[in-house]
C-alpha cells in the first residue's frame, strides 16, 4: 500500500468514524510532543525518538525518531508492517539476508509485516524519519538483537 492510499485509507476511516469520534479538530503542539533517547536495548548510538501520535482509533501510530551518525535501531518486525517517511538527511535501512540501502529525505521505506530489518544514520549522517505503524493485539514491533558495528558498516 502506498503512503497516499495509507493517507486516503485513514482519511476515509477518519470521516466513517462515529459522530461521538469526530467532535471536533485537535491540534497537539510540537512543543508538547516531548521525546526522549532511545533505550540502549533497542538502539545503538543516539536516537532521539518523539511521539507524534498515540494509537489512534485505528490503532495506528507515528514516531519521528532523530538518529546521529552511527545510530541505528535494532533488528525488528512488526506485525502489521511499517512505513518510514524520511524527513532529514540521509540513511540505511536493511532487510535481513539483503544488502542495506540508502534511504534520503522524501523517500518512504516500507516493511512488510514480519520482515526483519533496522534502519538508522549512515556512519557520517544524521537522518530524521517519520515512522508510522499499527498494533496488533497491543504490539506494534518485537525487538531483536542489537545491529552489530561488522552489520552497520557493511563488513
Amino acid at each position: 500500500m502506498t503512503l497516499s492510499r495509507l493517507a486516503a485509507a485513514a482519511t476515509i476511516a477518519a470521516l466513517a468514524a462515529p459522530a461521538a469520534f469526530a467532535q471536533s479538530l485537535e491540534i497537539t503542539k510540537a512543543e508538547d510532543r516531548a521525546g526522549q533517547i532511545g533505550s540502549s536495548e533497542t538502539f545503538s548510538g543516539t536516537a532521539y525518538v518523539a511521539p507524534v501520535f498515540a494509537p489512534n482509533m485505528n490503532d495506528v501510530s507515528a514516531g519521528e525518531v532523530t538518529f546521529l551518525p552511527g545510530a541505528r535501531s535494532a533488528w525488528h518486525t512488526h506485525p502489521v508492517g511499517q512505513y518510514l517517511v524520511v524527513t532529514q538527511g540521509t540513511g540505511w535501512y536493511q532487510e535481513e539476508g539483503q544488502p542495506k540501502q540508502i534511504m534520503q529525505a522524501g523517500d518512504v521505506v516500507f516493511a512488510p509485516a514480519g520482515v526483519n530489518h533496522w534502519h538508522g544514520s549512515t556512519a557520517t549522517t544524521s537522518v530524521t524519519h517519520l515512522a508510522i505503524q499499527a498494533n496488533e493485539d497491543g504490539s506494534a514491533v518485537t525487538w531483536g538483537r542489537l545491529v552489530t558495528d561488522e552489520e552497520f558498516n557493511g563488513e
